[in-house]
């Protein structure tokens, strides 16, 4: 949904809502970006109508979490069409898929007990927005916005702390970051997306229960530290991350890279965890606007074998072998915070082949056509260009890559075969494992130009495999 049509939509059930009696307002991160002049993401409103008196209204919604007071009513029926869905069937269809579009529309509560460190074991529900602001995690997210006087309701202070620059939490930190342990990782990401410090009592609180984040699941972890690494400040997120003490507790591997010293000649910008968070602070949006999180997360585990290789030989300082180390490592990171297949190819491609480029310029031609039509090969360049920029400095085998990529038509890193198995077999070859050893030599000797038809391609084959 355009931008405007969501505000657009949320401003109309604010005012249905409001017509009904029911206070209702724009409220949370919404407001926040509102007052920063950037355009909100999205739009959350805050209402003292129940979640029943919600559906009631609005025949076409989703009970995301009606047990906490959370109602999701779409734009329209045609919405889910569009989003793969289908249409709900009833008020308050039950909803886990997408749900780009659809307002979030939440009553006023308090929040009672947080067993599972997550989620409120009891909800009260309220008329008074200034119980419902309390409950919430930090005074910038605390504010609501009324559209009937465009005034900020503020109870928690979060102006100030806005102009100030300051990511405080609502009342007790150790309070809110008990209730809810992913609340410190949200600290950091919003301190560094806003370039704000954060409060010193909000900061002692995450350093004192940061031990505590391995109650929230690894699939929230993964989405704020994705988040953290591609919303423009990633370094600024990670240097947070070492200062809360939360790195050693989701990240450790990239933790360990502290005070491993790197050969001064190649890397004279200091040890791996400062490399590492030079390239963190490279990563710029794409052609979309967006910031990859495949390569973002291939920057930050590119090294990540360096610290379980490192020796001290009598010539320099060595990593033998962290290529390999480091694959293995990136897949177990990848495993515990529950990333796709998908993703987890492409990290794990782009930490295998990182240290490629440093050959690119001797490579045979087959080799090197081979190595350019990776798949999304853009992110490895990418991911070549800022590892260099974080430490030597040389664009050599950078601008050589992106030279061949400009000259060579994609028909000549990628031609149509010259033969198949069927012409294989109809040449009297048994299948078997042994076609694949000789048709990667015909594609081999055709990417270096040495065949160029089905006839010759046959002819050495006989030559070169015989039956």
């Amino acid at each position: 949904m355009p931008l405007q049509e969501a505000r657009n939509h949320a401003a109309e059930i604010v005012n249905i809502l409001r017509e009904r009696g029911h206070q209702a307002y724009f409220a949370g991160g919404c407001v926040r970006d509102l007052l920063l002049a950037r355009e909100p993401a999205d739009y959350d409103v805050a209402t003292d109508a129940t979640p029943q008196q919600v559906m009631g209204i609005f025949p076409q919604t989703y009970a995301a979490g009606e047990q906490f007071g959370v109602v999701l009513i779409p734009r329209s029926p045609a919405e889910h069409a569009l989003t793969g869905e289908d249409a709900p069937r009833s008020p308050g269809n039950d909803y886990t898929g997408n749900h780009k579009g659809a307002v979030e529309v939440a009553t006023f509560r308090s929040d009672i007990g947080y067993s599972d460190g997550r989620h409120p074991d009891e909800v009260r529900f309220t008329k008074d927005p200034r119980e419902d602001a309390q409950r919430r995690d930090f005074t910038i997210n605390g504010m609501m916005l009324d559209l009937a006087s465009n005034k900020i309701l503020d109870f928690v202070g979060g102006r100030d702390d806005l102009k100030a620059g300051i990511i405080r939490a609502i009342s007790d930190p150790n309070r809110r970051f008990t209730e809810d342990k992913l609340r410190m990782l949200r600290a950091v990401r919003f301190a560094a997306r806003f370039d704000y410090q954060i409060d010193p009592a909000t900061m002692a609180a995450i350093q004192r229960l940061a031990p505590a984040i391995d109650q929230v699941s690894c699939e929230r972890i993964r989405e704020e530290l994705t988040k953290m690494l591609t919303e423009g400040r990633a370094r600024r997120a990670f240097e947070l991350l070492d200062a809360t003490g939360l790195l050693p507790e989701v990240l450790p591997e990239i933790a360990q890279m502290k005070g491993v010293q790197q050969p001064p000649q190649y890397h004279p910008e200091g040890d791996v965890f400062v490399h590492t968070l030079l390239l963190l602070e490279k990563l710029q949006p794409d052609a979309s606007g967006s910031i990859s999180k495949t390569l973002a997360w291939g920057a930050l585990l590119h090294d990540v074998g360096k610290p379980p290789t490192f020796r001290v030989a009598p010539d320099r300082i060595r990593f033998d072998g962290h290529v390999d180390v480091g694959i293995k490592m990136a897949a177990g990171i990848c495993r515990r915070l529950r990333f796709s297949n998908h993703e987890t190819d492409q990290i794990l491609a782009l930490v295998d082949n990182h240290m490629r480029f440093a050959d690119v310029q001797r490579m045979k031609q087959s080799t090197l056509k081979k190595f350019l039509r990776m798949p999304r090969f853009d992110e490895h360049l990418e991911l070549h260009r800022i590892d260099c920029l974080s430490s030597h400095g040389h664009l050599d085998s950078y601008e050589y890559s992106r030279e061949q990529l400009r000259s060579m038509p994609p028909e000549a890193i990628r031609p149509q075969p010259l033969i198949s198995g069927r012409d294989l077999m109809a040449a009297g070859y048994e299948p078997g494992p042994r076609f694949k050893e000789i048709l990667t030599a015909v594609e081999d000797a055709q990417l270096e130009g040495r065949l160029d038809s089905s006839d010759a391609a046959m002819e050495f084959v006989r030559r070169e495999f015989s039956l």
